[in-house]
């Protein structure tokens, strides 16, 4: 049930995030989720996708180095501690978040939580088991 997450390497310089996402739109890949950490060197742009392969292909035909990572997509309550709910079932299964993001799904209107973990089938597992909604991969168009 895992989504694919590409990890994108960018120089921390101006303007280098804006050629990556000009990459991106000149084949018409549309972004479902986006994610830019940094350091004094180097971002790391975490996105979501419908075809991550061509998003690769393209990415790495433009020199861009990437990685593909499974990653955990949830939707999350639309109510008043919504987010500690989810957050909440993973801790309670003793699964440390790596690290997370959130989006907003245009067509469902919905926020999603995607999360990072060591063991991908556990944490979905007690997500599942506390009526959390899953996404997966196919599903990211809909959103």
């Amino acid at each position: 049930m895992s989504v694919k997450q590409i990890s994108v390497f960018l120089e921390n310089r101006p303007g280098a995030l804006c050629e990556m996402t000009k990459v991106l739109a000149d084949e018409a890949i549309d972004m479902r989720a986006f994610s830019l950490a940094e350091t004094s060197e180097f971002g790391i742009a975490r996105i979501l996708v419908k075809d991550v392969y061509k998003a690769v292909t393209v990415l790495k035909d433009a020199d861009y180095i990437t990685s593909v990572s499974e990653a955990v997509a949830v939707a999350i309550p639309d109510v008043p501690g919504g987010l500690h709910s989810v957050i909440k079932a993973v801790a309670d299964a003793g699964i440390n978040l790596e690290y997370m993001y959130c989006f907003l799904g245009g067509k469902s209107g919905k926020a999603f939580l995607v999360c990072k973990v060591a063991d991908v089938a556990a944490a979905e597992s007690a997500l599942s088991a506390k009526g959390a909604v899953l996404v997966e991969q196919d599903e990211l168009a809909e959103l």
